[in-house]
């Protein structure tokens, strides 16, 4: 499994963003891979849909590409607030680190610098950074 943080799926969503076609190249190339997302991520990607109305087409589109919700499990606030205590990361970038433990995911798909400094170093393949 590959798991993917916001900004790629966003991306993915909006042909305006400057990262869409970079984000489209990424899921195609990952097509064969399972993806997941953590639930606080899909929220975090859905909020500009649901603003403008677009929450069903947005959502809609996610289950086309195959995503899975991972959940967050049983103990994740103390694991969550150690990560972001270490990292220095903001919590929705821990939700996606937790998830990618959590799945014993091959990698995590993301434009974020900060985040991809930290995906290596947890044995993960960063895929689009």
């Amino acid at each position: 499994m590959i798991v993917v943080d916001a900004g790629v799926l966003i991306a993915h969503l909006d042909a305006r963003d400057t990262h869409h076609q970079k984000a489209e190249a990424l899921l195609e190339a990952a097509a064969a891979t399972p993806l997941g997302a953590n639930t606080i991520t899909i929220a975090e990607v859905l909020v500009g849909p649901a603003r403008a109305r677009r929450l069903e087409e947005a959502s809609a589109a996610l289950t086309r590409l195959g995503l899975r919700e991972v959940g967050l499990g049983e103990g994740a606030a103390p694991r969550l607030a150690t990560m972001r205590a270490q990292t220095g990361l903001k919590l929705p970038d821990c939700c996606v680190l937790l998830a990618a433990e959590d799945e014993e995911a091959q990698g995590v798909a993301s434009f974020d610098d900060r985040l991809a400094a930290v995906v290596a170093p947890m044995g993960l393949r960063l895929y689009g950074g």
